[in-house]
């Protein structure tokens, strides 16, 4: 790449102005300021989501923790499709009663 001297600068920058204008060369240049700092600051987060989640694999690999005893569950008996609506509708009504009931208080 070739180095860029005063006067291959100011050649950049009159061409500038001539295609874009004075007044919006500021407002493209704070556009571009601001898309940077964007940039910059999500860049950061993905790098310390990153490290976040290689600090949780490292610190979890190494502690195995024993299996909890499984609870026994009774199998539900088999229900009809219109004994499990009717269920369904007296702890629906339930629930809005209770709700009801903490509105009132």
């Amino acid at each position: 790449m070739s180095n860029l001297g005063v006067p291959e600068l100011l050649i950049i920058a009159l061409v500038l102005v001539l295609l874009f204008g004075a007044k919006k060369l500021p407002e493209m240049a704070r556009g571009v300021g601001r898309s940077l700092r964007i940039f910059k600051s999500e860049t950061a987060k993905l790098r310390d989501d990153d490290e976040d989640e290689q600090r949780t694999t490292v610190q979890a690999q190494p502690q195995p923790q024993p299996q909890p005893a499984a609870q026994q569950i009774p199998p539900a008996p088999a229900l009809s499709a219109e004994e499990q609506a009717r269920q369904l509708e007296e702890q629906a009504a339930r629930l809005r009663a209770a709700a009801k009931a903490d509105k009132q208080v």
